[in-house]
């Protein structure tokens, strides 16, 4: 009975893809499968990432890189979540918290609003209960999905957010293309970063994987002996185990976009990915556990009313030959 409890726990995320709402892209190289919101029947309905362009598969060359890297599902969880995902933080905070009366609404970009609760300080990975889900409009062609939130005015907070993701035609690249315009009475000021949960074919974290960074990257924290970061590549020294966890902030980038730009590759399997970013970065995280592991990029973003702001996030895929060495 255990162990039939412990399959069903393991592949309750696969099961329920069916069941909620979805979209599948193509340019012939690339398969792209996504959820969509959708704040009763979605996949993801907590209050921390944004809830559009989330990827729970994304398939080139037989090789799969994205898919549920957790244990547990619940719907509501923070990051029960998966792929190019991205959250939106003002000072460590939601838009608008600082100053939001105990029970008024604050802003979660992608989300809408929420109402903050009577809190020692705000709590990142909580799920807060949505005051207003804005409105969202899907458009979607053969290669493409666009997706568009806009957000009436909360404590003089407004916008249309769009997140376009696009398969380039008979290449193995997509793009995140992002704009953001104010409508409100505000400054919109905030940071944006993709967490990137890769699963590069299911492979445990471990050797077999090397990160390659354009600049002589510099480990801020401590790595326990799992890892080490050196000569522009952060390399592990041993698999991770379950329970195991690594977070580090990375410095020794400078102040252009050509600094965002990294390589994930798996040297048993062959499965690359190159991302790169048309913004300066203004910190770098890292991420990984053995089920996934995950470049955190940060970009500055500052939008005055009326006006608008776009940027791009782009993501190339390759492969190299299996159990090559670095």
């Amino acid at each position: 009975m255990l162990r039939t409890i412990l399959i069903v726990v393991v592949l309750a995320p696969f099961l329920l893809a069916a069941e909620v709402p979805q979209a599948e892209i193509s340019n012939g190289i690339i398969q792209a499968k996504l959820y969509l919101p959708d704040g009763k029947h979605g996949y993801y309905q907590g209050t921390r990432f944004d809830w559009s362009g989330v990827i729970f598969s994304l398939r080139y060359q037989e090789h799969e890189y994205f898919g549920p890297w957790f244990e547990r599902y619940d719907p509501k969880t923070h990051d029960a979540i998966t792929g190019p995902v991205e959250e939106y933080l003002t000072n460590n905070m939601g838009l608008g918290y600082e100053e939001a009366p105990i029970g008024g609404p604050f802003i979660r970009i992608g989300v809408g609003s929420v109402r903050k609760p009577e809190e020692k300080a705000y709590r990142r990975f909580n799920t807060y209960e949505i005051v207003d889900p804005g409105e969202w409009r899907i458009r979607k062609g053969g290669s493409w999905i666009e997706f568009t939130h806009e957000l009436k005015e909360t404590s003089g907070y407004a916008y249309v957010y769009t997140k376009k993701i696009r398969l380039e035609k008979n290449k193995p690249v997509l793009t995140l293309e992002h704009t953001l315009k104010n409508t409100g009475r505000r400054v919109i000021e905030t940071q944006q970063y993709n967490h990137n949960f890769f699963t590069l074919d299911q492979q445990p974290t471990g050797p077999d994987y090397v990160v390659r960074f354009p600049f002589e990257a510099r480990s801020k924290q401590e790595l326990k002996g799992i890892a080490k970061v050196g000569g522009g590549l952060l390399e592990y020294l041993q698999e991770m185990e379950k329970g195991q966890s690594l977070y580090t902030e990375l410095e020794g980038f400078g102040t252009g976009a050509k600094d965002y730009d990294f390589r994930i590759e798996n040297r048993r399997t062959g499965a690359g990915v190159r991302i790169t970013g048309d913004q300066p970065l203004v910190k770098l995280a890292y991420w990984s556990i053995r089920t996934t592991l995950c470049p955190e990029p940060y970009i500055q973003i500052k939008v005055t009313p009326g006006q608008t702001t776009k940027w791009i996030i782009t993501y190339q895929f390759y492969t190299l030959p299996a159990a090559s060495k670095p």
